[in-house]
């Protein structure tokens, strides 16, 4: 059951308010991108100060070059991410988070603490760390 919540108005008069909970508010869309794992991550890494790539995807263990790039990609597109090209040879670009991105590193950087802090009282741990430890699923699954 849904307590009352507070609902913010629309400032770009696109709709009457904005409500996370309404399937048609454009928020799903923004808490899709944020709670995604690999964004949450990379903007983590960019709480350091502008990143190259390579720097990026190094503290992001696990993660497919095709996939860090869909995501820096979808930042940018967002307004989360900056991203600047040096005309240098080789082609130099940096990642850095904008105001708006330092605003949504707060709160993730809260759930991730919380995660790390936590996990282990959580009733899944165990098969939490299972899938982690083997990610393409190959490992056999305990019967329960």
């Amino acid at each position: 059951m849904r307590s009352t919540l507070v609902t913010i108005g629309c400032r770009t008069g696109q709709h009457a308010h904005h409500d996370v909970y309404a399937a048609q508010c454009p928020c799903r869309a923004m808490l899709d991108l944020l709670a995604n794992k690999w964004s949450a991550l990379a903007i983590g890494a960019l709480e350091q100060g502008p990143q190259r790539f390579g720097s990026v995807q190094r503290l992001l263990q696990g993660v497919s070059p095709k996939v860090l790039t869909q995501t820096l990609r979808r930042l940018e597109d967002a307004g989360i991410v900056d991203r600047t090209v040096y005309p240098a040879v080789p082609l130099h670009v940096e990642y850095s988070l904008t105001d708006l991105g330092r605003s949504a590193a707060v709160p993730l950087s809260l759930l991730r603490s919380w995660v790390e802090e936590h996990l282990d009282d959580t009733a899944a741990a165990t098969d939490i760390a299972a899938a982690a430890a083997d990610p393409q699923g190959t490992a056999p699954v305990a019967a329960g």
